[in-house]
């Protein structure tokens, strides 16, 4: 089965992520991860998933430096 055109239900979206399916939901819920209402189902597009976690990976420079290194440069101040 070709994954790009593969729907997934949210509790598949948990697995997939490893994740609780509650987080999942909430991640779907909030529109954070893209998807469709199909009358009463859920469903998370495979290729969009993928996507998203692409996108996810991009590096944060929140966390550039160690605590150790900022205090070992206040040190040398």
């Amino acid at each position: 089965m070709d994954t790009a055109h593969e729907w997934l239900k949210v509790s598949e979206v948990a697995q997939v992520l490893r994740i609780a399916r509650s987080r999942a939901y909430e991640l779907v819920g909030s529109g954070e991860i893209p998807s469709v209402r199909i009358g009463r189902s859920v469903r998370v597009s495979r290729r969009e998933l993928d996507q998203w976690l692409e996108e996810q990976r991009q590096p944060s420079t929140r966390w550039r430096y160690s605590k150790r290194s900022m205090i070992a440069s206040r040190c040398r101040s």
